[in-house]
């Protein structure tokens, strides 16, 4: 006998389904830039290394990338840098933005206004991935006008001139930096309406064991 098909289980196979076809398409439409992005590794600079910025960096550096970090604290980005090898290292948040060909951006939404006025030249243009949630009772009221807004927007006024990515938004910090011990079986929600952008964020975050879903 043939075994039923709950909803839950068509609604998960349905939204699997979409999401593999949607960056199916996507990659399809953009051969040289998938190629492009996968002849080399990146420097990459995080702004923010906190649980997050701090996390995911470490993991892109056993990747083979060069990772800067940055943060209030430089001495604790100094003694992860030493830990992690020669492909890491230690800076300002000016002198990550500067460094990386792709900037990660993992700071409370509250400090989102002074990182975008203080780096807003070095990053325009730039592929910027936007790890940064407004959460009201930690941000006040500029997570209110985000949410209500919507944060994709928001951080794309806050951050003008950048190729925003909204990523790594919809996991908790704790297993952030886990998924490559088991590749390919966490989805991770991505969204931006740059998709030259979308294709370099895929490349880096399947190399650390998600697979992108573009919404």
């Amino acid at each position: 006998m043939k075994a039923k098909t709950t909803p839950r289980q068509s609604r998960r196979r349905f939204l699997q389904v979409a999401g593999i076809a949607t960056t199916v398409l996507l990659f399809q439409a953009l051969p040289r830039v998938s190629r492009a992005a996968n002849a080399d590794k990146f420097k990459i600079g995080i702004v923010g290394s906190g649980r997050v910025g701090g996390g995911i960096g470490s993991v892109w550096v056993k990747a083979g990338h060069e990772v800067m970090f940055s943060s209030r604290h430089i001495e604790n980005d100094k003694a992860l840098a030493t830990k992690l090898g020669a492909n890491a290292h230690a800076g300002t948040p000016r002198e990550a933005a500067t460094f990386g060909d792709v900037v990660m951006i993992s700071v409370p939404y509250g400090a989102l206004p002074e990182v975008g006025k203080d780096l807003e030249s070095l990053i325009k243009g730039k592929v910027v991935i936007d790890t940064c949630n407004p959460f009201v009772w930690r941000d006040g009221e500029i997570a209110t006008w985000a949410r209500q807004k919507g944060a994709g927007l928001a951080s794309a006024e806050l951050l003008p001139g950048a190729r925003i990515v909204r990523a790594f938004n919809a996991i908790g910090a704790a297993r952030m930096s886990t998924a490559y011990e088991e590749p390919g079986r966490v989805g991770m929600p991505i969204a931006s309406d740059d998709a030259e952008a979308i294709a370099v964020a895929s490349r880096l975050i399947r190399e650390i064991g998600y697979e992108p879903i573009v919404i």
